[in-house]
Parts: C-alpha cells; structure tokens; sequence
C-alpha cells in the first residue's frame, strides 16, 4: 500500500495542488482600498466604566499625523530596517521562512511567532486587521506581493512608519517623535530613532516612563541590538556606535481623562484586555496593544465606586497628607500602592497606583520589584502544612510546634548548618516559642528554619501555586526573608487564594470588555484548589494572632474605626527600610497595601527612614505603621462586621482554647504592648496565648512554655534586618 513511488507521487502531487491554489489565489486577490488618513479617521476613544455602569474614564483624541518618507532623517528610517527586517531593501515583501512558520503555528494554534518583514506589517497595519488567522495570514501574504511590485520602498517605508503604534496613543513616527521626545519627526537623533524602532516590539512594556527594571533591560537590550546591527550593515560608524549613549525619553505628557487613579486603572485594564487578545486571538504584544488603543472599546470594571473612594481617601488621610518633600527630602521619597479584592469572585473592587497618574506614571499597585518581606511568611507555613513538613527531630509542624527564636541561629539541615543564620529584628532573642508567636512576632530565625524543614522547592513551588511569580527565582534559604520581588496586585491575590480556603484567586480588574458586536469574554479568576483547605484555613487561623496579639495590634485590633470585624493578615518590612506592607483580610474582602522608598529623581530604592518626621523609636517606616493604618482607614468603612470567618482547622489563634487559664498566669515574655491574656477590644476571636500552660490536657499538641526570656522587649514591628541583600531582591 505504502511504496515510495506512491509516497513521493502523493506529496508531489500536494505540492502542486499548493501552487496552483496560491496562483488561483494571487489572481482572485487585490489590493484593497486604503488611506492613512481614512484610517485614523476610523479610530475610536475608549469608554471605561465603573462597575455600576457610570463611566470612570474616556482615552483621549487619536494622536497621528502623517508624513513624508523625505521628513524622515535617512539614519533614522534605518534604525527600523536593521530592528526589523534587514533584507527590506532586498526582499521580495515576504519572508518565506518566517511566513511558513507563521501559518504553521497558526495552524498549531500557538499565536503568532513572529518573521514579518516591513512589508507584511505595513500591509497588516493598513490593508487588513490585526487577528490571526489562515485566511488573513494568506491575504496578508499575497497583497505583500503585489505591494511591493507596485510600490518603491521607500513608499512602503513611509506607510509603515506613519501606520504603526509606538504607545502613548501616538500612531506614526511623527506622534511618536512628540511623546517620547518633544520633537518633530525631522529632528531625531539616530539614538532616539533606535529607542523608537525597539519600542515596537511591546510599546507599554517598553515605555520608559513605566516599565520595569526587566523592561529597561529589555528595552536597553533591544536599542543595542539595533545600533549594532546598523554597524553591521555599514549604514553606522563603529566609533560613534561606541559613543552613543541611551536617550532616555521625556515623561508622558497629561491627558485629559488621566488624573489621578483613572491612568493607573485605564493602563491595567488595558493591559488585561490585551493580555486575553494574545491568548485567544495569538497577537503579539505590539498587535494587542493596537487592537486596543483608539478602538472604540467599551470597557466594564469591576471596580466599585464606593471602596475605590474610600481607599483613595484612607492614602490621603493616613499618609499623603503628612508628607511634606519640602521639609524632609525623604517624604518626597516614599510611594504607596494598593489592591483591594473579592476572594470569593476575585474582583478587583479598588486600586491605589499613587499620589497621581501625572506625578507617578508607574502603578504602585502593579509593580514588583520590592521584596515582601514578612508578608511572605505564611507562604511558608502553607507549604508545611500543605506538604505535612516535619521538624529536624521529626515533628509534624502544626500552629503549635516549638521552634527555637533564638536571633542569629545557624539553619540547619540533617545535622548540618546550610550556612544561613539571620538575625531578629532588633537582633532580639525569644528562645522556644510556638509557630504562632513566631508568626505573631514575625520571627526571623524560625522561618528560615522551617524552610529547610519543608525543602525550599517545596516552598517556592506553593508559592507558585497561590499566586507569587516565582519561575525564576532560585530555591535558597535566603527566599524565607521574602527577598523576591512582588507587587500589592500578587500578594493581594496570594492572600485571597487563603481567604477564598484554598481555591486559587487571580484577581481580576475587567469585568466585560465591548466593541461594536464584538464581545471579549475575561478569564474565570476563580480557579482550582492550589492547596487544602484545611491548609488554608490554618495559616488564616495563625494570621487572626498577628492582629489580635503581634505586630498588626495599634494599628489594626485597636483602631477605634473596628466595628467586630474578623480579621486575619501580615506584616512586613524589608532590609535597610525600603519597603514596608500590610497584606490583611477579613471574611469578605482582601486588601495588600505597600510603600515604596524610590529616589524621585534616579529611581532607586532607599531607605524610608524619618518619614514624615513623626515616627516613634529610630524612625524607621514599618508594615505595623503607615501600611497598617491606611489599610484599617480603608476596610473598617467597607467590610461587614458581621462576616465570619468559616475554618476548618483545630490550629492557630482564631480557634478557642480547650483550656481555661489561671487569673495568675502571667506570660514569661514581656511584649511592646498589653499581655496576651487581656481580653479582645472588639468581638473578634481571642488569641490563643502561647506561653501559658493548660490545665487539662487539650485535644491538640498543647502550647509549650519558652524556656528563657528575650534580652529585650519584642519590636514593635517586624523586618528583614539588615543583611546584604539578596542577589535576585532587585536591590
């Protein structure tokens, strides 16, 4: 049945039914009707409403004039062919490798890869639209042949440069030029002509005024690439190559529709929609973003005007107002983001990305590059009991295991020490204590202890799994400082994931996403169980102690505002006081505040130190601080006082003690504030004390006393001392 002869007749006689299909097609194909002009006319502004359906924002007017190929400098219009297609000059319009690998991953349904050349992309941009399909990537190809007989290159050049999207609503090179340099098109300098040329590739991601550190890596990476392949192909003298240094672009200009919290919720939005258009639809990042800017979208958040207000107002009130840059040059240092969600639908119901759009382009809400400290913390004891970890004498870790808090203690590892001992904050001994206290405390040595006893793979990969980006961060000891990188938006859905008993929380910002028939459906941000629920439910236990009886008390258990509602939540406070947190939740709702030290003119992580000039002690700025009461301003005005908490566990302080004390136990530490015997200020659950002794015997592992007493009096806060930091900290 299967001869070669027969093989090689049926594939040759494939071939040739191909051929003259494609020639079928190369005449039944023309080129369509199109101008520029007509096409930006087309262009509509984005509607973004609240989740009540009154309108939050509208984008601005379509930003683009067209121009001549002659206005154009000659070295900048080849800073586009060495970034995107460096055989333009040469080629036929296509790239037939490319193409071919394009349809076949088409075909496979793994989006788009890539291998247009400047002729195919002009086409695209100006012929036809942006979705990926056999039908348009056919059309695409054969219009790209006529196009190039019919038209010169330079032509072409000019269409694609006055068609493209370079972000910040500029489409062609000449709103480009404008703002990103307050230049006309004529007078960019070949450096800036190369920013604007590796732009294209992920224009919001590469925008300087907010991109990551990874972004301008990557952005930096890619302008490099261009230069030196413009050295490559003679059109750029090596010497002034080597001399050529970044041209770092202008801050965006304010636009109407933009102040205040409106850009930071339009640019996320955005981001989201384009995001589900690269999955469904296999667009690159570049294509998304000009499938969504000017489209005529009506955008639905989830955003609730009520919660969106008050969070809002709790920043002005608890710190914005109390910065004074004038006086202390560190409070024009300090920058506060926020996330507030439903863990129960994953609504994103309020977002803080700063003072203002126009002051801060980058959202504090969204961005990662400052460690979580402490807040990581229940990550860890969620991977023990997750993975039912025992202890180096081979105890099954539990709310009430004993570790030992003893400041600067050697990790150890089988008998061996790994090498890693941290110190407390304050350097402050407490000796044997349960994991409770140590949560409570937020106690460095027994942490980093209990990472080991799980195995650090094991830790990172449950932090993977409730939320946190971790795919490059190495499993070391370190890590149990939180010393990775992490945003408001990942540990407000890390949180969530424990609040919502273990069922996986992404949380999500667009409700609905409309433009003329077209509907975009958003992704469920309700997934599956990443963790047990009892698990869950455990560390959401342990985390009611850190309010009713550890670092969040002043500022969260004894907030005049606290109505009786339950709440569980962390502190954090990173090495040398560059960021500080209050990642908490109640029943109903999940709220992760950050502050950021960033240097307002490099951009560079400092320390936060004497903010506001009020701060008791050595002044430093701490998660029980400002963190922790803009987040109980916030959620005691919006939360229900009467929600509970459902758990199923026997651990941790939210559950009631088989035992009652004695009225003359008193507790061997001698914390900041009131003893842990005192009874709760508001109606939630009391904490479960850990250095008293039952008097019966408890249905669980029962609480050992600590058998000696800290040098000091515990902090009032929590805190990564300081310690070199960490190589993957971003610091």
């Amino acid at each position: 049945m299967f001869t070669w002869r027969k093989i090689l007749g049926t594939f040759f006689g494939f071939c040739l039914l191909g051929i003259g299909g494609f020639i079928v097609l190369y005449l039944v194909v023309d080129i369509p009707e199109g101008n520029a002009a007509e096409q930006a006319a087309k262009l509509q502004s984005n509607v973004y409403k609240y989740s009540d359906g009154s309108v939050l924002a509208r984008d601005g007017e379509v930003n683009r004039e067209i121009v001549d190929i002659a206005q154009v400098p000659k070295d900048v219009r080849n800073t586009f062919v060495a970034a995107e297609n460096k055989t333009f000059y040469k080629d036929s319009g296509i790239d037939l490798r490319g193409t071919a690998r394009g349809v076949f991953n088409t075909l496979a349904g793994r989006g788009a890869q890539g291998g247009s050349t400047i002729t195919q992309q002009y086409v695209k941009n100006y012929y036809l639209s942006q979705e990926q399909t056999v039908t348009r990537k056919l059309q695409e190809i054969v219009i790209s042949l006529k196009v190039d007989r019919q038209m010169s290159k330079d032509e072409i050049l000019a269409g694609y440069l006055n068609t493209s999207y370079f972000g910040r609503n500029a489409y062609g090179i000449q709103a480009a030029a404008q703002a990103y340099y307050r230049v006309d098109v004529e007078d960019l300098t070949v450096e800036q002509g190369a920013y604007l040329a590796a732009l294209l590739q992920a224009p919001s991601t590469y925008d300087w005024a907010v991109a990551s550190e990874t972004g301008k890596e990557l952005v930096q990476a890619r302008w490099n690439y261009v230069l030196d392949n413009m050295v490559e192909m003679d059109w750029l003298d090596a010497g002034k190559r080597q001399n050529m240094k970044f041209p770092v672009p202008e801050e965006p200009k304010a636009a109407a529709g933009r102040e205040g919290q409106k850009g930071y919720l339009v640019d996320l939005a955005n981001t989201e929609l384009e995001n589900q258009l690269m999955k469904r639809e296999g667009l690159t990042r570049s294509e998304a973003e000009a499938q969504v800017d000017g489209q005529g979208w009506t955008i639905t958040l989830n955003i609730d005007k009520k919660k969106q207000t008050q969070l809002e107002k709790a920043a002005q009130t608890q710190l914005t107002s109390k910065l004074d840059p004038e006086k202390r040059t560190v409070d024009g240092n300090i920058q506060a983001g926020g996330v507030s969600v439903d863990p129960e639908t994953g609504k994103i119901v309020a977002l803080y990305g700063g003072e203002d759009y126009f002051k801060h382009y980058r959202s504090n809400a969204t961005r990662s590059d400052y460690q979580p400290a402490s807040t990581f913390k229940p990550v860890i004891l969620a991977a023990a009991l997750e993975n039912e970890a025992k202890t180096q004498d081979g105890t099954t870790i539990s709310a009430n295991t004993i570790y030992d808090g003893t400041s600067k203690r050697p990790v150890e590892d089988d008998g061996k020490k790994v090498g890693f001992a941290p110190p407390n904050e304050d350097d402050v001994d407490y000796g044997d204590v349960t994991v409770q206290t140590a949560m409570n405390k937020s106690i460095n040595s027994v942490f980093a202890q209990m990472g080991i006893d799980v195995g650090m793979d094991k830790v990172m990969e449950t932090a993977g799994r409730l939320g946190m980006n971790v795919e490059d961060e190495e499993a070391v000891a370190a890590q149990t400082l939180g010393t990775m990188g992490a945003s408001p938006l990942e540990m407000a859905g890390v949180y969530a994931t424990l609040d919502n008993h273990g069922k996986k929380v992404t949380p999500t910002l667009v409700a609905s996403a409309e433009q003329n028939d077209r509907t975009i459906k958003m992704p469920d941000p309700i997934g599956e169980q990443v963790i047990s629920r009892e698990a869950a439910d455990t560390v959401t236990s342990v985390l009611t102690g850190v309010v009713d009886d550890g670092t969040a008390r002043t500022s969260v258990r004894e907030n005049p505002a606290r109505d009786g509602q339950e709440v569980a939540g962390k502190t954090g406070t990173s090495d040398f006081g560059r960021s500080a947190w209050f990642t908490g939740y109640t029943p109903d709702l999940v709220t992760s505040i950050g502050l950021f030290g960033e240097e307002r003119k490099t951009g560079k992580q400092v320390d936060m130190k004497g903010a506001t000039g009020t701060l008791p002690g050595k002044g430093r700025v701490n998660g029980g601080g400002f963190p922790a009461q803009i987040w109980a301003a916030y959620m005691f005005g919006v939360t229900d006082t009467d929600a509970e908490f459902d758990l199923d566990t026997t651990q941790g302080a939210a559950v009631e003690p088989t035992w009652t004390p004695t009225q003359t136990e008193e507790p061997v530490e001698t914390p900041s504030q009131a003893p842990t015997t005192e009874a709760p200020t508001t109606q939630a659950p009391p904490s479960q004390t850990p250095t008293q002794t039952p008097t019966q015997t408890p249905t669980q592992t029962p609480t050992q006393t600590p058998t000696q007493t800290p040098t000091t009096s515990p902090p009032a806060d929590d805190g990564t001392p300081a310690i070199p930091p960490d190589p993957n900290s971003g610091q």
